[in-house]
């Protein structure tokens, strides 16, 4: 072979190596797969400037984490739990309960979770009021907003406390203490995206009656406001049958606790839970109830028809008193709780 047909040769094999070299220059921060880059006119027409699309390989989803259940930190819980009651006295419209909707969104926002704020008013006995739940998603694949149709499991609590005139209410028990359970639940799973974006999680504003518990067929009932709405949208926007079950939490960190399950509690997720107990050798801490009992998971059974369990220890003599404090608190009864539910989660939701 002469000089020139092997120089030929070699410049012709070094052309086709640079045209199938794919490109390693990473986005620029803040850009999405496909986005121009920064400088970039984004049109596409800009001969001098052409947009460099560049595709970005995600990292796969870590694996499941089998047992799940015991990276719930009670302390962490409680910690959460605490900021709650240092808002203060936190009852449906008030700037407090503003203050705690930004605390739980910045917890939310930190551990990776999307939050919609659904908003609305509502008639009560003291004339119409605006109420805001806290709905949270999990996008396992990267996009934002997560999508809406992965969640099939909903784990909720409400936020609100009860409004006294005569007394300094701060709901450590009834509001912050699900609620700040709830944050670390949603840590938690985030630790495990694709667990996390099968569940919804949901804080519920006005679950406190105005005035006292009305008739929930009743054209302007007091209480659960937050969830009836909330249970009516998912109804109205075909959302509901996605879901195989809920969860709610309400009224779980007193130190002695023992969680009183209402006597119509759906059978199935019953079964699952006392399982779920058993098995953490937790089982000493639940019982049932001796009457029905009005909470937030009435509405999604009823409205949305989701089999809904609620988690609750109404057998707390300072219920709806100025001794609903920190110090009747403990977080062993926090983790008790976020252990068995994850638990159950885990066994429920298909991996």
């Amino acid at each position: 072979m002469d000089r020139f047909r092997l120089i030929c040769l070699l410049l012709a094999a070094t052309a086709w190596t640079a045209c199938d070299r794919t490109p390693d220059t990473a986005a620029p921060a803040g850009s999405q797969p496909g986005e121009p880059s920064a400088g970039s006119s984004g049109s596409g027409n800009d001969a001098a400037t052409p947009a460099k699309i560049t595709t970005i390989k995600r990292p796969p989803l870590p694996p499941p984490i089998p047992e799940i259940w015991k990276e719930f930190s009670g302390d962490k819980a409680f910690a959460e739990v605490r900021k709650q009651v240092e808002a203060g006295p936190r009852p449906a419209g008030s700037a407090e309960l503003e203050k705690a909707r930004a605390l739980i969104e910045e917890s939310l926002h930190r551990s990776g979770w999307d939050v919609e704020r659904q908003t609305f008013e509502e008639e009560t006995p003291r004339g119409s009021l605006q109420f805001t739940n806290l709905i949270a998603r999990f996008s396992a694949s990267g996009t934002h907003p997560a999508p809406r149709d992965t969640q099939r499991a909903i784990v909720c609590s409400h936020y609100d406390t009860k409004r006294f005139s005569t007394i300094k209410f701060v709901g450590a028990d009834d509001g912050a203490s699900s609620t700040g359970a709830l944050l670390e639940l949603a840590r938690v799973l985030a630790l495990d995206p694709a667990m996390a974006s099968k569940i919804e999680l949901a804080f519920f504003d006005g679950e406190e009656a105005i005035v006292q518990f009305t008739d929930p067929d009743d054209p302007h009932p007091d209480g659960l406001v937050g969830s009836r709405y909330y249970a009516r949208q998912l109804v109205a926007t075909k959302r509901a049958t996605q879901f195989k079950f809920g969860i709610l939490w309400d009224m779980i960190g007193q130190r002695d606790l023992k969680i009183t399950l209402p006597p119509d509690s759906p059978a199935e997720i019953a079964r699952g839970i006392l399982s779920a107990a058993d098995d953490l050798k937790l089982r000493d801490h639940f019982g049932y109830f001796e009457r029905h009992i009005r909470d937030d998971h009435e509405p999604l059974n009823r409205s949305a028809h989701i089999s809904t369990i609620d988690l609750i220890d109404l057998d707390y003599p300072s219920w709806h008193t100025a001794d609903d404090t920190l110090e009747r608190l403990a977080p062993e009864s926090l983790q008790t709780i976020g252990a068995v539910t994850l638990y159950y989660l885990r066994k429920a939701l298909p991996q």
